[in-house]
Order: structure tokens, then sequence, then C-alpha cells
């Protein structure tokens, strides 16, 4: 392709920068001679494939060491990637993470969303503007802007650092302390640190209930041997003892359904994969958790992160993949860093690559970072994404079996997921079976937050009641009494103090027209204003979607409209007009978007209304 560049050149910083992701291909650009292009060479690149999952990597290096990403070196990436420059750029500006705007040294993101809201009721960015002027205005060498969930609910004001340079750093702080955070940022980078949080509750007062988390907080996170020490790596050992199919014999007697929202049976993806004659297959842990209010994949991450490795690498067993992708998000750097230690551990080991523990079997496994888009956790949009394109939903059919990422068969499953199968066949999949209820069984993590005693991650059979679960919790914040809780996060919907005797469990919630979700308990006391939070979810789904359908473009724009309306008092028609016109387009956005993310983004908001949280 001979592309034609306008515009301003990259520095030779910039082309470094560039050329250094680059040159990680195993089959790095190539020189030609005889080219337009403004750098004087051509490339072996083409807008067809070549190395183009490159491009999202190639993105973050830009970003972090400039702070933006300017003209000059997109026009010079898309010149060595052989795309066409508008077509880099609608990748790059589909992401909330890529400026092309310069930023001054530090930007800093302030969750404003609904659990730190509900931990205390009031909005925790109200202090950064009191420091640090308006959202969005420098101050010196700083700049802040409001952020969607952080996945830091269980401490609550959380803050994603940003210092951009040669010696950058991202670092995820919560709580937030802006006198504090001022004084840090004073400092070298290398001062900036990470909270390093292990909010599970159980580990203290009855660690004996613990199974998928029995690790966490006792392991050393970056530690193989202590990993080892622990039972780590015996659920492969016996993988590879039974062979592939057995696996997933395993999987499917434990009845074991996904758990990142649609509940569908682990078993039957991974035969679907490993039935397909087309190779090669590819197998991604999904590790993109960015429903507000969740971070139960983060704490995993964070503090047993070999457990994700070991449970992605017999997934790939299982179902013939050569080769893993770790899709993490954007705003985990502790994760990040913690994962690449132990993927890079595991290979020195044996535990990756070729002929894994003497056997005949070979799989890596890359890490690969979002860059701020909710989108992307739906699996057909992260594929596109981990391929360098916009993280926008494909349709269906061809399901992810039959054709995922990169067009090749492909089995993707989230955290929670892969470390249930590490449990599973260290007792076996009839044991399991009979933990939980019926339909649900084993165990499920739940990410309580907001107005509790204890706010932190649990972990408790199938089946158990949510005002136990609430009292493990140690109950509604002393002194506060319960208005409402939130299941599933913003596509999930709210329950009042009359439901606390529901079933946790899929059947359970589906009876009482709820959803688990990603396994998230947001606790409102009688003080929250249930009006800002359902305006706040609306403003999150209109801000994530995609666009690329009209139901959910337009859909989401329009419903935190209505919800203006109501708040401010000035409805078109009646109060009864708007809440009909709210139904109708929750049914057309429910019936008709291209994917879940349309298709939920009114189910909080009509169950606020259904249980009267909203006047207007």
């Amino acid at each position: 392709m001979d592309l034609k560049i306008s515009g301003p050149p990259a520095s030779v910083e910039e082309q470094d920068v560039i050329d250094s992701v680059l040159a990680t291909a195993e089959n790095p650009p190539k020189e030609t001679n005889g080219s337009s292009s403004p750098y004087g060479h051509g490339i072996t690149f083409d807008n067809n494939g070549g190395h183009r999952e490159l491009l999202l990597p190639a993105l973050h290096a830009i970003q972090q060491r400039f702070g933006w990403i300017s003209r000059g070196a997109l026009n010079y990436l898309s010149v060595q990637m052989g795309l066409p420059p508008a077509e880099t750029y609608g990748v790059a500006s589909f992401y909330s993470m890529f400026s092309f705007e310069e930023s001054p040294q530090n930007l800093i993101h302030v969750c404003d969303d609904i659990a730190c809201s509900a931990m205390r009721n009031n909005d925790p960015a109200e202090a950064m503007a009191a420091a640090f002027g308006d959202d969005e205005a420098v101050s010196g060498d700083v700049k802040w802007v409001r952020s969607p969930c952080l996945g830091m609910c269980e401490k609550g004001s959380a803050a994603l650092i940003q210092r951009f340079g040669p010696s950058h750093r991202r670092v995820l702080v919560a709580p937030l302390a802006v006198d504090a955070l001022a004084n840090a940022l004073a400092g070298p980078a290398d001062e900036l640190t990470n909270t390093d949080s292990m909010q599970v509750p159980q580990r203290e007062s009855s660690p004996s209930s613990l199974h998928l988390l029995k690790r966490v907080g006792i392991v050393d996170p970056m530690s193989l041997d202590s990993y080892k020490a622990h039972g780590g790596y015996e659920a492969l050992r016996i993988a590879l003892d039974l062979g592939a199919e057995n696996v997933i014999r395993e999987i499917k007697d434990s009845k074991l359904m996904g758990r990142g929202g649609a509940a569908f049976p682990t078993a039957i993806k991974w035969d679907s994969v490993s039935r397909n004659t087309v190779r090669p297959h590819y197998f991604v842990c999904n590790a993109d958790e960015s429903e507000p209010g969740t971070f139960k994949d983060r704490v995993v991450m964070e503090r047993d992160p070999f457990s994700i490795v070991e449970g992605l690498t017999i997934a790939g067993f299982a179902t013939g993949s050569e080769k893993g992708y770790i899709y993490i998000r954007g705003e985990y750097p502790l994760a990040e860093e913690r994962l690449n230690n132990a993927l890079a551990s595991a290979e020195r080991r044996g535990f990756l690559g070729r002929n894994i523990l003497g056997r005949d079997f070979s799989f890596e496994i890359e890490l690969r970072r979002g860059a701020g888009a909710y989108i992307a956790g739906e699996e057909t949009a992260l594929f596109n994404s981990i391929e360098g394109k916009r993280a926008e939903p494909r349709n269906k059919p061809p399901f992810p079996a039959q054709a995922g990422l990169f067009h090749k068969p492909t089995g993707i499953n989230n955290v929670e997921t892969l470390l249930n199968v590490l449990e599973i066949l260290s007792i076996g999949g009839s044991n399991y079976s009979e933990v939980g209820s019926p339909d649900s069984t084993g165990t499920r993590l739940f990410c309580l937050s907001g107005s509790v005693n204890k706010p932190g991650l649990y972990e408790a059979p199938f089946g158990i009641k949510l005002g136990d679960l609430l009292e493990m919790a140690g109950g509604v914040t002393t002194g506060k009494s319960l208005q409402c809780i939130l299941l599933g996060g913003a596509a999930g919907s709210f329950v009042g103090p009359d439901q606390l005797d529901m079933e946790l469990s899929f059947e359970g919630v589906r009876a009482a027209g709820a959803t688990l979700g990603s396994g998230v308990v947001v606790v409102f006391d009688q003080d929250a204003d249930i009006q800002k939070v359902i305006l706040r979810i609306a403003r999150f789904f209109r801000e994530e979607s995609c666009g690329q359908c009209v139901p959910c473009r337009v859909g989401t724009v329009r419903q935190e409209e209505l919800l203006t309306r109501l708040s401010n008092g000035k409805v078109i028609g009646s109060r009864l007009d708007e809440v009909e016109l709210l139904e109708t387009l929750a049914t057309v956005m429910r019936e008709s978007s291209i994917c879940g993310l349309g298709q939920t983004a009114t189910s909080a908001v009509e169950s606020a209304f259904k249980l009267g949280l909203v006047q207007g």
C-alpha cells in the first residue's frame, strides 16, 4: 500500500518509541525503497493483517511516554503499519485513555461512580476540585478528570495516577487523600506506589470457607515457589494426566456456568472449540473487569496471579489451543505488573512455552492491556481490540468457537470462571456439583461495597440468601438503615429491603426478576439519593456506548435526557407520559441492540422506578 501522508512528521523520539514496539513482532517490518512516505522508506505490513495486533500496544507506548498522541506520531505509526491514518485515528479515538491534546506531566482519573459515592453519600471528586480546580482544567503540572469505576470499590474514592515521560508510571490508589496525593506528585515517579489492597474479610473470620480465594493473602503473589507450596500447578498436572477429553468431561460433570454475567455452560464452550478442525485455536481470559461495583478479578490478579495463568493453561490444553491472551483493563497497573511477573516466571520454570512439564503440549500466553472502554468486555469487541481494531461487538453468528480471535476457533472465559477450573480438577467435577444449588453449582465471589460495615470480596456457595450475605459484611453501616441494594452493577437491578430472603443463585434471582451479573452488591442507606445514582448509571451507559447500533447509540442519550427532565421537574407532558416513554425506550433497546450493553442499559433504571425509588 502506497500511503500519502500529510501533516507534520514525527519527532525522532516518537519514531524510536514506535519502532521499539514494532520490533517485538516475530517478523518486524522491513524497509523498502521508493516509498513516497515523508520518512523515506516503505513497509511490508498491510491493511489485511500483518502485525496490526501491535497497534494498541504502540498507542499505549506513545501515550505513556509523551502524554498524548500527536498527529506526527499517528502518521508515522500509520506508515509503519500500512494503515490509512484515518483508520489508525479511528482506533485511537475509540479509547478514553488516549488523548490527542497535550497534557501536563500528571493526569489523574478520579472515580465518581456509584460504589464510591454510596460509601459516604457524597461526590468523591469534590475534594479534587477544591485542591486542583475544576475537572479538565490544568493546575501546574496536574490535570484531573472524572472517571467511571476504577475497581477499588471496597476502599472507595479511588484515583488512577498517570505520570508521563521517560520514567512513566501508572498507579491506582484508594482511598483518595488529596493532601497526600499532592505531596506524592511533587516527588519522583518511583515514589508513586499502588494501593496493595487485600480486602477479603473472611480471611480473618472464617478462612476455612474460602476455596477460590484460599491462597489470597497467604501466598506471595510474586513467587512461583510460594504458589507451588500452596497447591499451585497441581491442577495442571492432574489435567495433563487426565487428557483433554477427560478434563472437559470433569468440567461438564461440575455443571460450571460462566461467571462473567451470561452464565453460559463452560463445558459447551470448551468442547465446541476442541472439536473444531480449523487451526490454530486461541483461548482468551477476559480480565477487562469494568462493571461499576466490580473488583473481584482485580483482587485475584493482584493477590493470586499464578492461578489465572494456570487456569488459562489448562483451558488451552483442553481445547487444543496454541496461544492464549489475557486482556486486562488499562486501569489495573498492579495486577498487570504481577501477571507479567507470573507469565515470565512460569515460562522460565517450564509451566509455559514448549513441552510444558515435559509433555507433548506447548502453549504461550500474551498479556494485552485495554485502554478505557467498557464495551471491550463484550467478547467479540475484545477480539477486535486485540486485533488492533475499534472495540465494537460483532454480530453473531458466527460464535467465537467457530470464528473468534483472528477469525479462528476461540474459547473465552473471565478470571473467576478459570479460577473455578482449578477447584474442579482438585476435588472432581461430581464433588464440585454438590456445592451450591442444583442449577448453580460451586461457590461465587461477591463484591460488597457502599454502605456496609465490612466492604470487601466475599466467597459463598450459590443459594446463600441476600440477607445472610449482607450479615457476612457486618450489615448496613452502623447508624444507617437499608434503602435498597443494587445487584449486578450498572447493568443489574435494584432490590428492596423486603427481598433479603432472595436466594443468590442463577435461578433464584431470575425468579425474582433480578440478575447476579458479575457479582456486584452495592448497598445504599436511607441517605442515598437514588435519583442521582440512576442519573450516573445513565451517563455511564451513554458514555460507554460504542455507537455502532442506533438503538443503543440514540437510546442511551434519550434515557439520560429523560431522567434529567424528571430530576429537574421539566417533564414533557406528564410524569406518567415520561415513564411510559422510558418503558418503550427500554423495550426497543432490549430487543434490537447488537450486544448486552444496549440490551441492559435500562435494567437498573427500570427496576428503580418499579420499586418507587425515583420521584419526579
